[in-house]
């Protein structure tokens, strides 16, 4: 490669403290989809759910009962 000529030269202190100051900058990184939803959050709504299945089918079942007697 042809090496480019700058017009500006670089230079070096010959003596003393060579001193170069960074500066922080903003880095933008994609941000990171969360779910709405913890995993534990939907298994308890999950255990919830089939508890309240349950109840509702021991219900029937006790409605079904009780009118056969009957």
């Amino acid at each position: 490669m042809a090496e480019v000529k700058s017009m500006f030269r670089e230079v070096l202190p010959k003596q003393g403290q060579l001193s170069v100051e960074d500066v922080a900058t903003v880095v933008l990184c994609k941000p990171k989809l969360l779910p709405l939803k913890s995993l534990t959050l939907e298994k308890l709504e999950k255990m919830q759910q089939t508890a309240q299945e349950t109840i509702h089918q021991q219900e029937m079942t006790e409605k079904e009962q009780h009118q056969t007697k009957e």
